[in-house]
């Protein structure tokens, strides 16, 4: 009889036996709650792959007295989804349904946007509660009416002290390593190479084990893990590394101003079959991130690579994202926009719902008019310059700075323009 694989066999079958993820299922937490409540809400799953999501998902059906329905979204289409919505709807219907029927689709990040919108009514109007599981960032991939009717929950990749445990559980519980004689001398190139992934560290762990044959001790090394691994180098889930340690790597290439490495992690994630599109999207949040201001043209370009990739493919498109990267490489750097942004949204966190000055709000109708709305409101066109000093901060936040120049010339002009018309001549 054919034994299910070591992860399958130690995945967790309620929150006792889950590992990491504290934040949302430890004491407390949001998830927790709503497990022992049994009153769950649609939520999304944002992390990456080994963290929990599809087992804190079983974990629920396994709790709640709810239907539990799946859907994979590489195998299901538009009338899968119609389907197990209208069984939903009846379920719900049901006289002896005691909960909304819960639906959890694996991988929603490559469901079309038809095939979202075929959720957007059973989801609003209670027949379904929906739980999502997606290794990218769901503002990109899930449309924004979803996300507007399911809260994001984030799951973290596992610390060592985490891997440690999961280690140590398997080492003792399994059916099969419980019974062989282990040794484990060194787990730093174990924890390594599972970045964080327990079904990662667990493959490794299998692999070792029936690699070594029955009568030996299997031991768990530096050297063992490494020279196991470049043997057998699809042991370890090829995807998951290149996915988040090589564009780490080439991000951080680009940041760091190094054209050559930026296009040899290019090179690497092209090899290793990396999504082209994930690739250029990541052009674009670093040119906004990482050079911004610094020179605006960035943005540009690295648009017209997303837009170049989608629309040609591979094995072209690897010239417009070499070209690109190798530009954004060699541009002058700045975050200032990105830590502007931060300090507003943290100003607001912290500040509220301040009011808008009456000058500067929009006065559509009588009523607004006579109550002052846009009254003295200057037209910045009819000054000199198109400009005429006024105030456009909240009263309580008047005087407040949120952006600082870089140190570039591109924002040494912008800054030079501001300071001439903010401050120079009081």
């Amino acid at each position: 009889m054919a034994v299910s694989p070591l992860a399958e066999r130690l995945r967790p079958q309620n929150l006792d036996e889950y590992i990491g993820q504290s934040h949302l299922v430890g004491p407390g937490g949001i998830l927790r709650r709503m497990i022992e409540q049994g009153t769950v809400s649609s939520f999304i799953l944002w992390g990456p792959p080994g963290v929990g999501k599809t087992t804190i998902a079983r974990i629920i059906a396994n709790s709640t007295k709810s239907k539990f329905y799946t859907l994979s979204a590489v195998t299901s289409g538009v009338k899968d989804v119609r389907e197990v919505i209208e069984q939903c709807r009846h379920d719900a219907s049901s006289m002896f349904s005691e909960g909304r029927p819960i639906l959890f689709i694996d991988e929603i990040h490559r469901f079309s946007k038809s095939q979202q919108d075929s959720l957007l009514g059973a989801v609003e109007n209670g027949t379904v509660t929906l739980i999502g599981a997606t290794t990218e960032n769901p503002s990109f991939e899930v449309i924004r009416p979803l996300l507007s009717r399911a809260q994001v929950y984030t799951l973290k990749p596992l610390g060592e002290e985490e891997l440690q445990t999961l280690l140590d559980r398997a080492l003792s519980s399994d059916e099969i390593l419980k019974n062989r004689k282990v040794e484990v001398r060194d787990t730093a190139a174990l924890f390594r190479y599972s970045g964080g992934d327990a079904r990662k560290l667990l493959n490794i762990l299998e692999l070792i084990e029936q690699s070594t044959p029955h009568g030996e001790p299997v031991v768990i090394s530096d050297q063992s893990v490494t020279e196991r691994l470049q043997q057998n180098p699809q042991a370890y889930d090829k995807q998951g590394e290149m996915h988040y340690d090589i564009i780490s790597a080439f991000i951080k290439s680009i940041r760091g101003s190094d054209p050559d490495a930026a296009v040899y992690w290019l090179a690497r994630m092209i090899a290793g079959g990396e999504d082209p599109v994930f690739i250029a999207r990541r052009l674009v949040i670093l040119s906004a991130e990482d050079i911004g201001l610094a020179n605006p043209n960035a943005l540009l370009l690295a648009n017209a690579c997303f837009d170049t990739i989608t629309k040609i493919g591979m094995p072209e498109g690897r010239i417009p994202l070499a070209e690109c990267a190798i530009y954004l490489a060699n541009s002058p750097k700045s975050n200032s926009a990105y830590m502007a942004i931060d300090r507003a949204l943290s100003l607001v966190e912290k500040t509220g719902d301040r009011p808008v000055p009456l000058h500067i709000r929009n006065a559509p109708t009588s009523l607004m008019k006579e109550l002052g709305y846009g009254e003295n409101y200057k037209y910045a066109h009819d000054y000199p310059g198109n400009f005429v000093r006024q105030q456009f901060l909240p009263d309580s936040l008047v005087g407040t700075r949120l952006w600082f120049a870089g140190d570039n010339p591109s924002e040494a002009t912008l800054e030079q323009r501001r300071r001439s018309r903010w401050e120079d001549g009081n």
